[in-house]
């Protein structure tokens, strides 16, 4: 498999993932300044923020395939059950 070069792959890509990274930012802004009125976050709200933030520390590692480990971060776990689970029959 050919791989295009990184400098290529960069270019191309910075604007969309600069637009990305700044709406992930402006969002926990507004999260911040919500919560400093002294309103705690609901327990499965708090999951999913710090679901983010652990995202964002994924993203920020040096290791491979940073896309996949986001990726099962954000997925439930496999239940052979899961058809009759989420009503789906």
């Amino acid at each position: 498999m050919n791989q295009r070069p990184a400098n290529i792959v960069l270019e191309e890509s910075f604007l969309d993932v600069r637009a990305k990274v700044l709406e992930i930012a402006a969002v926990l802004d507004r999260v911040d300044r919500s919560l400093q009125d002294g309103t705690p976050l609901d327990e499965d709200i708090s999951v999913r923020r710090d679901k983010i933030h652990d995202a964002i520390r994924l993203l920020l590692s040096e290791e491979p395939d940073r896309a996949e480990r986001v990726q099962l971060l954000f997925s439930r776990k496999y239940s052979p059950a899961w058809r009759s689970e989420l009503k789906v029959d």
